[in-house]
């Protein structure tokens, strides 16, 4: 009986701590110029990566350069490939709360910047270039729309 109550103190001390990951983070505080209106790719990742950490960079760019080459070329979106671990990287990964490997999407409308954690999703979808390409692809679209 206590086994089963730990269990379930745990659990669901681990679901509050988790619960908000993965939702769009609002940094009231960021103001930008107001003319400014696009969407910035973070992929963020530490010195020694995984299979996986590869997979998900290779995939974030075979989606932004198969589906969004024209907003990559006219800046409306920007891919960006971070190591946290490098000394000149720390002020960013620290605004985006990046300690390893993460993927963020940072929607920047007219000057407002809505930072969009995609991590979870990144580490479950990774290794499968069509699932990972569509949803991504969706996710973005759906930012697109809203600028």
């Amino acid at each position: 009986m206590r086994k089963t109550i730990k269990f379930l103190s745990v659990f669901a001390i681990t679901i509050l701590l988790t619960a908000c990951n993965g939702q769009p983070k609002k940094d009231n505080n960021a103001s930008l110029d107001a003319s400014i209106s696009k969407i910035e790719v973070l992929d963020f990742h530490s010195t020694h990566r995984c299979m996986t950490c590869n997979a998900i960079e290779k995939n974030t760019k075979y989606t932004l350069d198969t589906y969004f080459s024209e907003e990559l070329k006219a800046d409306k979106i920007t891919f960006q490939v971070i190591n946290v671990d490098e000394k000149e990287n720390e002020k960013i990964a620290e605004k985006f709360e990046a300690s390893g490997t993460s993927l963020i999407l940072n929607v920047i409308q007219k000057g407002k910047e809505t930072q969009i954690n995609l991590t979870d999703f990144a580490f479950m979808n990774g290794n499968d270039q069509e699932v990972f390409s569509k949803e991504l692809k969706e996710k973005i679209d759906t930012e697109l729309k809203a600028l």
